[in-house]
């Protein structure tokens, strides 16, 4: 882990005539060493004596919002930051303040005014690149990160703009590729570390993805959802004290957080739940089985053609039926239903004998009524719910590829997976209904 060296803080923020771009600095070191405690204090002081200021200079205002950026407080920076017109570090900080705030066309604004009043002219390009990225303007963003290539090539900032481009083309490799460059330039690139560490706790590699977030997290800014995410992996781990204590961390940064408090909360309860593993394992391998095509397997063409004029498909359809029914179908004969037959006894299952199961009518199984535009978002794939790694925890557990598919579910078969608790169930509630949807029975 990174150790910067201390700080005199007071010296920075209380007896210093001016905050500059050289202040900003040292107090971004400040809130990397060891001395948070007393760092936060200072950064307080500085925050009353601007809110308490008749009329406060674009130095104090730039001191207050670059600290309490640096906090995490980011509304809090927003109110001072936003009335400074020609402080540059002060101009800079707002930017990315307001893209943690989500205004991504506001930042993108802050970080030209920042070029343009001494700020490091190739570092607001580059911020401007991710601040248009952030607009869905990929081909604007694409084209001007090119534009200063020449100057920008070596820096980490580069390769993780680029690395973001990519991502949000879909090129995994890529993005991936530019992601590890950006952190090999620069170990602790927070960014960086953060996208990276979210495409492999995506893809199941839990131990990396928390190796990485636990990298971003030694240096600032305070990253809270990289807090956030590195608790909730923990939690899945089962590493219960390491996951309070990341939840504890983000409300004593932002003590405002309805999230982290909530999230941990969660962990009191998660801490007590039992969970027969074995017994899920077993669920999943005969779900797995029942869901396998006919198509997999030797059958006559007779046969085939027969099932697929049924509309059998699956393993699963074929325990659904009684020998009566396959028997109606035209030139299905005994020789077929033996072919059947011995088929499945070699994979431990019957004709049949999910047919009272049937006959109740799966909800699952059960079509869903949706208006057009509706049905047509049912289609698309659970990652552009865009949900925490909690939840999408919870969708591969339960094999939900599509929004179609997560909807068919109740909030008790979501609440009934480890980890799975209220405030995760509200998230994906939220996210439906940006769609339109909603889970069923809710």
């Amino acid at each position: 882990m990174l150790i910067a060296p201390s700080v005199n803080v007071r010296e920075v923020l209380r007896e210093r005539s001016s905050f500059g771009l050289e202040e900003a600095k040292l107090l971004t070191q400040a809130v990397a060493a060891k001395q948070f405690p007393e760092t936060r204090q200072e950064i307080d002081a500085a925050i009353i004596e601007a809110q308490e200021a008749n009329r406060p200079s674009e130095d104090l205002l730039a001191k207050a919002g670059v600290g309490a950026y640096l906090m995490a407080r980011h509304q809090v920076a927003d109110n001072f930051l936003k009335q400074v017109h020609s402080h540059a570090a002060g101009l800079y900080h707002h930017g990315l303040a307001l893209q943690a705030l989500g205004r991504h066309a506001d930042s993108e604004s802050r970080f030209e005014e920042a070029g343009t009043n001494g700020y490091d002219s190739i570092e607001c390009t580059l911020r401007r690149v991710g601040a248009i990225r952030q607009q869905d303007r990929l081909d604007d963003a694409e084209k001007l990160l090119r534009s200063i290539s020449k100057q920008a090539v070596s820096r980490a900032e580069y390769s993780n703009q680029m690395g973001g481009i990519l991502w949000d083309r879909g090129d995994t490799f890529g993005a991936v590729e530019y992601f590890e460059r950006a952190i090999d330039m620069d170990p602790h690139h927070t960014r960086a570390l953060f996208s990276l560490a979210n495409i492999y706790a995506q893809y199941g590699n839990d131990n990396e993805a928390i190796a990485l977030l636990e990298r971003s997290l030694s240096k600032p800014p305070m990253y809270l959802n990289a807090l956030l995410n590195l608790g909730l992996l923990y939690e899945d781990q089962e590493k219960y004290s390491a996951a309070a204590f990341c939840f504890r961390r983000a409300i004593e940064v932002d003590p405002t957080n309805e999230r982290a408090r909530l999230y941990y909360k969660d962990i009191e309860a998660a801490q007590d739940m039992f969970i027969d593993e074995e017994a899920a394992r077993v669920d999943n391998q005969k779900l797995t089985l029942l869901a396998r095509s006919i198509t997999d397997f030797e059958l006559s063409v007779r046969s085939r053609n027969c099932l697929e004029n049924l509309g059998i498909q699956t393993l699963g359809d074929l325990t659904r039926v009684s020998e009566q029914d396959l028997l109606k179908g035209r030139n299905f004969g005994e020789t077929s239903l033996k072919e059947v037959r011995i088929l499945l006894e070699a994979q431990g299952l019957q004709v049949g004998q999910h047919l009272q199961q049937s006959m109740m009518r799966d909800p699952l199984e059960q079509p869903v009524e949706l208006a057009p535009e509706a049905e047509a978002a049912a289609q698309r794939p659970i990652a552009d719910l865009n949900l925490s790694v909690r939840a999408r925890k919870c969708m591969s557990r339960l094999n939900i590829n599509t929004i179609g598919e997560l909807i068919r579910r109740s909030p008790d078969d979501l609440l009934g997976v480890r980890n799975f608790g209220v405030t995760s169930l509200n998230e994906i509630r939220l996210r439906l209904t940006d769609f339109g949807l909603q889970l069923r029975n809710d």
